[in-house]
């Protein structure tokens, strides 16, 4: 094994001593959003930085998610496992404190992991006092991180920055996220003040003054996460008249007879998640506030590619551009009124279909970068971030190593398809379970989806088969179509076949007996 500091060590990235980690996340971030390589489609607005990046790495087209919403997803980005693993189904449900993740890996491996943003990690009760103020958020930061600037959803410690620079305008949440008067998606704060200049200011900081030692960040941005208010100048880059409306059935109500847990969800999602001010569902938007939406998400993301060229500059300035990993990916999509939805629940691919970019300096892309259309999966985060640093991937992890592709030599044996799930129960409230009439461990689903199919298999509601080959933007469920009776099977048949071989093993392979305990360990196929 080796760590920094050991002069006898020789990992596949390059010497430790000199090799950084950087870990960007977006929140939000739709896998067909970034403008790269061919420029922004109508609608959207340029990302350079982002384009910079991927013209110096790879980009990983058909990188999914393995769950939603933040905690769900995150804990399976850090953790390398499934959301049938590692159980944090949703937002405050705790993450087992016993399983291996990135950041105590990274520890092990001599790093001090450090976090600017959060990682939405819910304590696990078993390891705390009853009244402990951990149990009464599900914001945690995931145990192994350092926490460099930890932010929560009430932003008090960029609110405390705002007060310090004299800012007139509210300094109370939800309040700062009111749009100017006369305006419906302007933020009162312009770009030089807004929360993501605040995050980017302190990790270019952060990276600045650690130039002469080897170091690990994750760095979790907020936006485009809504509310949908966006700091001048970005608030103009895109007209909303501009933008492409939303692919979706004729009417709310055509939408919501297509499946009972889509009925619930356009009745339970809240518009004011997205606009501060707005009543009601979000499916009762106006086709103004959609536009708005539409092309306030692309200049929040617009906003997002400047801070992450600032962040490149800095690496570049600092000399350290040439020893550091970048990886830059999302937690989780976003439906921007796709099927009458805005947010990321559900089973379609706008919510769970993400970017993934990585740029290895060891490993120089071809000029304009590479492009990988495989099937690539949250889950393989973490082991790319392990094989790089020639540390050992714990067995328990689902995911694989991208460095074949990202060096040109691809894997043999790779998957064809991609699995995710999702998690809608509600037991705080019982809101899904009241309206479908279900148990909390019947509200569940999960998906494979290779190119030509979709299969969404529920524990209790009718599934659904999409022809994406026929019907690529998911409009038409051919579940009980018998023509497509075989292809429904064979995914069937391939869901059961991933979720047996991906069944959590972390002692499944060990065996005590005569002579002591023995172990076998490799990959799963």
């Amino acid at each position: 094994m080796s760590v920094p500091g050991d002069p006898g060590s020789d990992p596949r990235g390059g010497d430790p001593r000199q090799s950084n980690i950087l870990l960007i996340t977006v929140d939000q971030c739709r896998g067909d959003a970034p403008a790269l390589g061919d420029g922004p489609r109508p609608g959207q607005a340029p990302t350079p930085n982002l384009a910079r990046l991927a013209a110096a790495g790879t980009t990983f087209t058909q990188h999914f998610t393995q769950a939603s919403p933040c905690g769900p997803a995150r804990a399976s980005l850090l953790t390398g496992r499934y959301l049938m693993n590692h159980r944090s189904v949703r937002n405050g449900t705790p993450l087992a404190d016993h399983f291996a993740t990135l950041p105590r890996a990274l520890r092990r491996a001599g790093y001090d992991p450090a976090l600017i943003g959060y990682t939405d990690t819910s304590v696990d009760p078993r390891t705390v006092q009853p009244g402990d103020p951990r149990l009464t958020t599900y914001e945690g930061v995931m145990a192994g991180f350092s926490p460099a600037l930890a932010v929560a959803e009430e932003p008090l410690a960029w609110l405390a920055d705002l007060r310090a620079r004299g800012f007139d305008g509210p300094l109370d949440y939800p309040a700062i996220y009111r749009p100017r008067p006369g305006s419906r998606t302007t933020a009162q704060y312009d770009a030089t003040i807004s929360d993501t200049a605040f995050m980017v200011e302190a990790a270019s900081r952060w990276i600045a003054a650690r130039r002469d030692r080897p170091w690990a960040l994750h760095l979790s941005l907020l936006r485009p996460h809504p509310p949908w208010v966006v700091p001048p100048p970005y608030d103009r880059l895109v007209d909303p008249a501009d933008v492409a409306m939303p692919v979706r059935a004729p009417s709310v109500a055509a939408e919501a007879a297509r499946h009972p847990l889509l009925a619930y969800l356009m009745q339970r999602v809240a518009a004011d998640s997205f606009f501060v001010d707005a009543e009601g569902p979000v499916s009762a938007l106006s086709e103004s506030d959609i536009r708005h939406a539409r092309a306030a998400y692309a200049g929040l993301l617009a906003e997002v590619d400047a801070g992450i060229g600032r962040i490149l500059d800095t690496l570049e300035r600092t000399g350290q551009n040439d020893r550091t990993l970048v990886v830059f990916t999302s937690d989780h999509g976003e439906m921007l009124g796709d099927h009458h939805l805005f947010g990321k629940d559900g089973f379609f691919d706008g919510a769970f279909h993400i970017p993934l970019i990585i740029r290895d300096p060891h490993r120089p892309a071809p000029p304009g970068g590479r492009r990988i259309a495989d099937f690539t999966e949250a889950v393989d985060v973490m082991a790319t971030i392990l094989d790089w640093l020639g540390r050992p991937v714990p067995g328990e992890v689902d995911g694989r190593s991208l460095l074949g592709f990202v060096g040109g030599d691809p894997p043999a044996g790779w998957r064809d398809a991609v699995m995710w799930e999702f998690d809608f129960r509600d037991v705080r409230d019982r809101a899904a379970e009241t309206r479908l009439g279900l148990t909390p461990d019947q509200c569940c689903l999960a998906v494979v989806r290779d190119r030509d199919s979709k299969y969404v298999h529920f524990a209790a509601l009718q599934p659904i088969l999409f022809a994406l080959d026929e019907d690529p933007h998911e409009q038409t469920d051919r579940g009980h179509d018998p023509a497509l009776a075989a292809r429904r099977v064979d995914l069937m048949d391939r869901l059961l076949t991933r979720r047996l071989l991906h069944a959590e093993r972390s002692l499944s392979n060990l065996s005590v007996g005569p002579g002591g305990l023995v172990a076998w360990e490799g990959p799963r196929v």
